[in-house]
């Protein structure tokens, strides 16, 4: 008896012009309903990303200036590891005590002095900028309202500046924010950077730890260039100002250091400030105060800025600034305090994708 393989039962074909059965709109093995559901998805992730961006503002600008603060403390470890061959969590230690020393020191003994030049500066400040607009007044190119009505629009400009901070509070808690989240990733950055990176697919992991070595790396050194423009900024215009007899040159010192971390805009403030010093102790003091800004930011303009771009990436003072009015206009003073960092990680991601896609082709 010949054995033969039994045969596979198949569906019975349906007759004649009887019924078919189609899938149905919520079918979901449907191609095209697979589809429409992924571009779906996509439109509606880009609309919840721009409102919680909208919503959460604050918060995710504590959360990218904890970030840069994070930037700091590391690149000052490794730093200090280039000469103390010690473990990471003791030079981390050791820079994060001489900060905020210095920041203690700053306060506590230097506050009466400066805080005794600083109600002089707001006296000399308002007198020179209502001499000003009176001038101007009696030129007749002062808007209709007058002093009033230009008065009303810078303190209207100072207050949406302001307002991601809000109250003394507000400051308050924003920096210890700041600093806390700063503290923890400079402890262990790594730890972050697996965190996110477990979020993704495997076979793009890779691709985003060089990324993240490329983004840190260079914002280490934008870092490094801007704290050091600080200290030649505030130092210089505090000698200099000293040297030629320019009052409040302590004062006017440390916001020109402190104003050096905000490029372009920070400068025009510190350089505002210093020019209406000098003209209230007379036409010579006025002028030196105008050489001495002269000579600091050409030193920072010319030395200090094209070393730090020429390491890490050059950014056209006209973006940032663009940069910096967009950020402050949305986010308030945290956007247009980190608006700098914001735009280099840009940049250099989108080279990053740009010479993969390159490489590719």
């Amino acid at each position: 008896m010949s054995s033969r393989p039994p045969r596979k039962k198949t569906a019975a074909a349906p007759p004649r012009g009887a019924h078919v059965e189609q899938p149905g709109p919520t079918e979901f093995h449907d191609a095209r309903l697979i589809a429409e559901a992924k571009r779906a998805a996509v439109w509606l992730g880009m609309a919840l990303l721009l409102v919680g961006v909208i919503v959460l503002a604050q918060p995710i600008m504590l959360i990218i200036g904890g970030l840069v603060f994070a930037v700091i403390l590391d690149g000052g470890t490794r730093l200090l590891g280039r000469v103390l061959p010690i473990g990471r969590g003791w030079r981390l230690a050791i820079v994060t005590l001489a900060g905020f020393g210095f920041i203690a020191w700053t306060f506590f003994y230097a506050g009466t002095t400066l805080a005794t030049q600083a109600d002089d500066l707001r006296a000399v400040v308002t007198a020179q900028s209502e001499r000003l607009l009176a001038y101007l007044d009696t030129m007749g190119l002062m808007p209709k309202g007058g002093l009033s009505s230009v008065g009303s629009q810078l303190l209207g400009g100072v207050g949406r500046l302001t307002s991601a901070v809000g109250t003394a509070v507000g400051i308050f808690t924003s920096i210890i924010m700041i600093l806390v989240i700063g503290i923890f990733i400079a402890i262990e950055p790594q730890l972050y950077d697996r965190g996110i990176a477990w979020m993704m697919p495997i076979e793009r992991r890779a691709r985003f730890y060089d990324l993240s070595t490329h983004v840190g790396f260079v914002l280490r050194r934008l870092m490094f260039g801007r704290v050091v423009g600080m200290v030649v900024e505030g130092v210089g215009t505090w000698l200099m100002l000293v040297w030629g007899g320019v009052p409040m040159a302590a004062l006017l010192g440390l916001l020109t250091g402190l104003l050096a971390f905000i490029p372009n805009i920070g400068a025009i403030v510190s350089g505002l400030l210093m020019v209406a010093v000098g003209f209230s102790a007379g036409p010579d003091a006025g002028l030196w105060a105008i050489m001495t800004y002269l000579i600091v930011q050409s030193i920072d303009g010319y030395v200090i800025v094209p070393y730090v771009a020429r390491r890490t990436v050059d950014l056209a003072p006209a973006l940032v600034l663009g940069a910096q009015l967009i950020f402050g206009t949305l986010f308030g003073f945290m956007g247009l305090l980190l608006a700098d960092p914001i735009i280099a990680a840009i940049k250099v991601a989108l080279e990053d994708f740009s010479k993969r896609g390159k490489a590719k082709s």
